[in-house]
């Protein structure tokens, strides 16, 4: 099955994840995913997660999503950049989430990065989401 929006879709399977109360949800891999994913785990919102083999030539993602008191850590995750609306912005104009709460999620020059990292390597990018 071909998906439009890979990076859109995952994001949906953790918002639906944790609406639902699963500790783990499973996703198709790619590099873009595991990169976002990294940034998630680095800031906080997921405890982990491990890619897998399922058959020869096809991985999945396994996500352990991460609560807080019985309440999903992560409250608001938006995709940003759609495929029929791009969105960049450069250093100076990289707006703050949630007055600095929560992070936007960016794809650089240098790689996948959150906002907060992109500001101390002064790049700007791609807005891909912002988590809350």
């Amino acid at each position: 099955m071909s998906l439009s929006d890979p990076l859109g879709d995952l994001l949906t399977r953790i918002r639906n994840g944790q609406r639902s109360g699963k500790a783990v949800i499973e996703t198709p891999a790619s590099k873009l995913r595991e990169s976002v994913l990294d940034v998630l785990k680095r800031e906080g919102y997921i405890r982990g997660y491990e890619t897998h083999v399922v058959s020869p030539g096809i991985s999945a993602t396994k996500v352990e999503l991460k609560y807080a008191e019985g309440q999903p850590v992560i409250r608001v995750i938006d995709r940003v950049s759609k495929p029929g609306r791009r969105v960049y912005s450069g250093i100076k104009d990289l707006p703050k989430v949630y007055n600095g709460l929560g992070i936007s999620i960016l794809s650089t020059p240098r790689g996948v990065m959150s906002d907060v990292e992109a500001r101390a390597a002064n790049v700007g990018g791609e807005i891909l989401a912002r988590v809350f």
